[in-house]
């Protein structure tokens, strides 16, 4: 009779609904007391496992928050081609607005700014991220903005995505000021004029 064949001893199976539950409780607990009070231990106790699962997984507590931020960080944005260049900014200011004031994002992101400055693995951890991310953003609506004419061929797409998101970060993660109906329109005819009348990018 076939006996079913078994993992060798010892072997580190890593189960995925496991490590999810690990991934949400670092969100959670990092939202709500920040990464100087986090530990491992109330991660595992929030995600209902041991700490041994936590630690098959990452090796300490900065490993397992720069790979999990990281990948929040490098999550796609739908890339919009609406047709035109200022509606193709406001669609990404909108999600971009919404995701700055998501419950966790909220509280996350101005924590994180803060102990990227005292802290160089993670503030080159988010700047590799989020520079990445945000440039490929940049090159796609602007170069979609160029084919059409409605921006110079030299458009610096860095300078887009500053001009797009920094406003936007500032009053809504910094100065926590709610934004009109009417704010991201008037954001996105100023960063097209802005855009219009720039030098070349280098």
């Amino acid at each position: 009779m076939a006996t079913a064949k078994r993992a060798p001893a010892g072997a580190a199976v890593l189960r995925g609904d496991i490590t999810a539950a690990i991934r949400n409780a670092v969100m959670n607990e990092l939202a709500e007391v920040g990464y100087g009070r986090l530990s491992i231990e109330a991660v595992a106790r929030r995600a209902g496992v041991g700490k041994t699962a936590v630690y098959r997984r990452w090796s300490n507590k900065l490993e397992m928050v720069l790979e999990i931020v990281s990948g929040v960080a490098e999550r796609s944005v739908p890339m919009p081609d609406t047709g035109s260049f200022a509606t193709d900014l406001q669609l990404l200011m909108f999600v971009v607005s919404k995701a700055l004031q998501h419950r966790i994002a909220s509280q996350i992101i101005p924590d994180l700014m803060a102990e990227a400055a005292r802290n160089p693995k993670i503030a080159e951890t988010l700047q590799r991220a989020l520079r990445t991310h945000q440039r490929s953003i940049g090159e796609k609506i602007v170069g979609q903005a160029v084919q059409r004419g409605e921006l110079p061929a030299g458009a610096d797409p860095e300078l887009a995505v500053d001009l797009m998101v920094g406003p936007l970060y500032w009053r809504l993660a910094v100065s926590r000021t709610p934004i009109g109906d009417d704010y991201l329109e008037t954001l996105a005819a100023a960063v097209t004029a802005a855009l219009r009348g720039s030098p070349p990018a280098r």
